[in-house]
C-alpha cells in the first residue's frame, strides 16, 4: 500500500507538472478554437457556487460576458455585493444577482433552494464551484467534517435540489462541477468523514475531489432520460485566494507557473457554451478536452464500483426524500 501511494504522488507530480501549470495551459491552448468561446447565450439562467473570488469569480463573469443571467451563491454577502458589482461594471451586464447561502450547511442549501425555486426560472447551467481544503479537522453545527461538508454533501445537496429547475431547461441542461487533478492520488473510499486519528486535509480534499468526479458518473447514468448533461472537470493549478490560503508553501514553489483564474476556469466556461452532443455525459474534462479519470497503475479506476454505497450515505446525511 506504501508503494502504491508513493507511486500515486509521483505519478501525479510528473504528471501535474508537465499538464497544469501555466505553461501547460498555454501549451493546450494552441489547440483551442476561438469560435468554441465567441457563443453567447442570452436568455439562459446560470447558477454559480462560490463565486465571490478565484475560478467561481472568473467563471461567473465569463458567462456574464456571453450574455447569461447569473446567479451568484456566496456565503458572504458583502463579499458578494462587491464581485457582483465588478462583474456588472465590466462585463455591462446588468443581469447579475446574488443569493447568500453557505454551502457547508445542508439546511442553508435546502432554504436557499426553496427559496430560489419559487423564482420559476429555469436553471440552464449549474456551475458547482464552492470547494473547500481545511488542513484541520473542524465540524460543522450540522456534524459533519468540513470539507466533506462542503465539497460532497454541499455539492450533491445543491445539484439534487436544482433537478427540477435543470429539467425546465431540458435538453439543454448542464451540471458542471469543479474537481480537482488532485483526485488523482485517491481511490474511492466509504471513509467520507476521515476517520483516521492524524487528519490529513490535503488527503481529504483529493478524497472529495474524487467522491465528485465518481458522482458526475452516477448523475450522468440515473438522470439520462432528463435532458441534463453532468460533466466534471479539472481547472489545473490556478493561483487563487483559496489556493494561497490552503496551501501557501505549493503556492510559494510554484511562484510564476501557476495558472490566472480566468485560465483556471477556461473550461467552465468552455462547457457551458458548447452543444451538449459535442460533450460527453459523466466524462472529466481538462483544457476542453475529455481526460482520463485515472493514472496508470493508480489502483483508483475499479474504487468507483463502491460509488452507489457512497450516494446512499451521502443521501441518507442530506435527509432528502427518496
Amino acid at each position: 500500500m506504501f508503494l502504491l501511494k508513493t507511486w500515486r504522488s509521483t505519478a501525479f507530480g510528473i504528471y501535474g507538472y508537465m499538464n497544469f501549470t501555466k505553461n501547460g495551459f498555454l501549451d493546450h491552448s494552441k489547440k483551442f478554437k476561438p469560435e468554441d468561446m465567441q457563443i453567447q447565450i442570452q436568455g439562459k439562467n446560470c447558477v454559480v457556487t462560490g463565486a465571490n473570488s478565484g475560478i467561481g469569480y472568473a467563471a461567473a463573469e465569463g458567462l456574464a460576458s456571453r450574455g447569461a443571467t447569473v446567479y451568484m451563491v456566496c456565503r458572504n454577502k458583502e463579499r458578494g455585493q462587491e464581485a457582483l458589482s465588478k462583474i456588472q461594471n465590466s462585463t455591462g451586464n446588468q443581469n447579475v444577482y446574488l443569493e447568500v447561502c453557505d454551502l457547508s450547511s445542508v439546511n442553508d442549501i435546502k432554504s436557499f433552494a426553496s427559496s430560489f425555486a419559487s423564482k420559476d426560472v429555469p436553471v440552464h447551467v449549474l456551475v458547482n464551484n464552492a470547494g473547500l481544503l481545511e488542513n484541520k479537522r473542524t465540524t460543522t453545527p450540522e456534524g459533519f467534517e468540513l470539507n466533506f461538508a462542503v465539497n460532497v454533501l454541499g455539492t450533491y445537496t445543491m445539484t439534487e435540489l436544482m433537478l427540477p429547475l435543470l429539467e425546465k431547461a431540458s435538453p439543454d441542461a448542464k451540471v458542471i462541477t469543479v474537481s480537482s487533478g488532485g483526485m488523482y492520488t485517491s481511490p474511492l473510499t466509504p471513509d467520507l468523514q476521515f476517520s483516521g486519528e492524524k487528519f490529513d486535509g490535503v488527503l481529504q480534499y483529493a478524497r472529495n475531489k474524487r467522491i465528485q468526479v465518481a458522482l458526475t458518473e452516477k448523475w450522468a447514468d440515473k438522470y439520462r432520460n432528463k435532458g441534463i448533461g453532468f460533466y466534471s472537470m479539472h481547472p489545473g493549478w490556478a493561483e487563487t485566494p483559496g489556493v494561497a490560503r490552503s496551501l501557501p508553501s505549493f503556492k510559494e514553489s510554484f511562484s510564476g507557473k501557476l495558472r490566472t483564474s480566468e485560465e483556471g476556469a477556461d473550461t467552465v466556461v468552455w462547457l457551458a457554451l458548447q452543444p451538449k452532443e459535442k460533450l460527453v455525459s459523466g466524462a472529466f474534462y481538462f483544457d476542453r478536452a475529455e481526460a482520463p479519470k485515472h493514472l496508470t497503475l493508480a489502483g483508483t479506476s475499479k474504487s468507483h464500483d463502491i460509488i452507489d454505497s457512497v450516494v446512499d450515505t451521502v443521501h441518507s446525511m442530506a435527509a432528502l426524500d427518496p
